[in-house]
């Protein structure tokens, strides 16, 4: 077997593969269909301050190539998770992140506060496409000065490694990549879901109760791929790449891109094996091509 293990922003992770918030529940829900630690790492599901309830239904829904979500980072808070989602976690031996949200700094900070005192949570990923309520609901990972706001002020309260999970809703993602980096960011995941619509023709009423919600799956392949070449060409730390990712080859072209791990989220929901197959996949492609470690495909784009 080829060598497929890699460190990341200071995680030493035992593959390349891990799992995108939002679509691996808390990782106990796949319990019955694979061993969960097999995984480089996952990240649990959008976790914030306070309670949240989510959106109104109907706030999924399936496109051409693609699925919509408005699901509103539903979540019990930071206090349910360490009191009844955390000591089930204690059973698994890799790496697991938690995605932090928030309305506020003050918001963001709290949680991370919290979460730094887990020890068995290995990082967390900095969710920046959250609306900053002061800031008249532009998300956080919109602007450079908003984004280098968040991450500093996380990056004092919590001291292991940080992951910034960036918005594919901007004009320039290599700035905003370069803005969380100098800041404090330990790795950079990208790309979160594209803002997208879906409309029912015969009522000519949206399909999300939210009318707008993120697009996820193959349908955004080719803009996460770009985005993750311009930001690997733009930063020094390490690239996890996600979007649309269904099979090996996908994964495979994030790393030629420059990713040094990936993230699996859509597929999850096609089918919960997916990650396995993928990892499967990865090793079967560098032994085929005479490849000794993952490392040697990572940035090898020839252009």
């Amino acid at each position: 077997m080829a060598e497929l293990s890699i460190e990341i922003g200071g995680l030493r992770l035992k593959n390349p593969v891990l799992t995108a918030s939002g679509t691996f529940g808390f990782g106990v829900e796949f319990d019955d269909f694979f061993e969960v630690e097999t995984l480089g790492g996952f990240v649990v599901k959008g976790t914030t301050l306070h309670p949240r309830q989510g959106n109104a239904y109907p706030r999924m829904a399936e496109t051409p190539s693609g699925m919509l979500n408005a699901v509103g980072l539903q979540n019990g808070g930071v206090k349910y998770f360490i009191s009844n989602i955390y000591p089930r976690l204690l059973k698994y031996d890799t790496h697991i992140l938690v995605n932090v949200s928030g309305s506020t700094i003050d918001e963001y900070i709290a949680c991370a506060e919290q979460i730094n005192e887990l020890e068995h949570i290995s990082a967390i990923e900095l969710n920046i496409s959250c609306p900053n309520v002061k800031e008249g609901g532009m998300a956080f990972g919109t602007s450079c000065p908003a984004a280098e706001a968040v991450v500093r002020a996380v990056r004092n309260v919590y001291h292991k490694p940080i992951m910034v999970k960036l918005s594919p809703n901007v004009t320039d993602i290599a700035d905003i990549a370069k803005a969380v980096e100098a800041s404090g960011a330990d790795s950079i995941s990208l790309i979160n879901t594209i803002l997208a619509m879906a409309i029912h023709a015969e009522s000519r009423k949206p399909v999300l109760s939210t009318i707008t919600g993120g697009l996820s799956g193959p349908a955004i392949k080719p803009i996460a791929l770009r985005m993750v070449w311009q930001v690997y060409n733009a930063v020094k730390v390490p690239v996890v790449g996600m979007g649309g990712i269904m099979n090996a080859t996908d994964a495979i072209e994030f790393f030629i891109a420059g990713a040094s791990a990936v993230q699996i989220g859509t597929a999850n929901f096609i089918d919960p094996l997916a990650t396995q197959h993928i990892i499967s996949g990865i090793d079967n492609y560098l032994e085929r091509h005479k490849f000794k470690s993952i490392k040697d495909i990572i940035g090898c784009l020839q252009v």
